[in-house]
């Protein structure tokens, strides 16, 4: 019984830059309810009960807390959407972007 000798050929990969990544962050402040940041951050980042109650500890303790980390649009989309949330409840709660 014969063999064939069969080739793989490797494509070659291309290397693609992934767009960059941004960091959706809440600030704290001394003003807006605990109870407000952890519906916001079930509202808008889908997170439970628990880990929403566990990043807003993070934004209370330590000034700041990581609610996700998105594409560009859909980070600006989240940021626009927690601070016309917060404006329209009357709470000066602060929501922002950074590149990872």
């Amino acid at each position: 019984m014969q063999h064939k000798n069969d080739s793989v050929l490797e494509a070659k990969k291309a290397k693609v830059k992934l767009p960059p990544m941004y960091k959706v962050l809440l600030l704290n402040d001394d003003y807006t309810p605990m109870e407000f940041v952890v519906l916001v951050l079930q509202k808008f980042f889908g997170m439970t009960r628990e880990r929403a109650t566990q990043v807003m500890l993070k934004v209370h303790r330590e000034g700041m807390g990581v609610c996700g980390v998105y594409p560009r649009d859909m980070a600006t989309t989240k940021v626009q959407q927690v601070t016309a949330y917060a404006h329209k409840h009357q709470h000066p709660l602060q929501c922002v972007m950074e590149e990872t």
